[in-house]
């Protein structure tokens, strides 16, 4: 028996990320936003170091069906230790979301706290 299981599509995730970036906050855990080069609707960045954001990832590889997640705010979030902080991938919505936080603004979720509301608003959650 066969069920319809509808996925994202890059056209769905598209208008997400677009949608996102318009309600992006301008300061972020006390960082400013900046100019980001080459300007896009997929990217954004706070302060310096650089907390940045891309929307439209690919599904990270460190995430599994059982992977710990962190939810702030109503979004999950799967934390990957980098060597200079954490990036973080906003799991379940039509488009993946990553934030990068260097390790100069421990505790490094805080911005994810800051993010809830645009990603909320503006990504929606994949149906299942």
């Amino acid at each position: 028996m066969e069920v319809s299981v509808p996925g994202p599509t890059a056209a769905a995730a598209a208008a997400a990320c677009r949608s996102l970036e318009a309600a992006l906050p301008e300061v972020l855990d006390g960082a400013e936003r900046r100019t980001v080069e080459p300007v896009s609707d997929l990217t954004a960045a706070w302060g310096d170091p650089a907390i940045v954001l891309r929307c439209g990832v690919r599904r990270p590889a460190a995430y599994e069906p059982t992977s710990l997640l962190g939810t702030y705010d109503g979004v999950d979030w799967l934390p990957v230790p980098v060597d200079d902080g954490f990036v973080f991938y906003a799991t379940g919505r039509v488009a993946w979301i990553e934030v990068r936080v260097p390790s100069a603004y421990a505790p490094e979720v805080n911005p994810l706290i800051d993010l809830a509301g645009a990603v909320s608003a503006s990504v929606p959650v994949l149906e299942r």
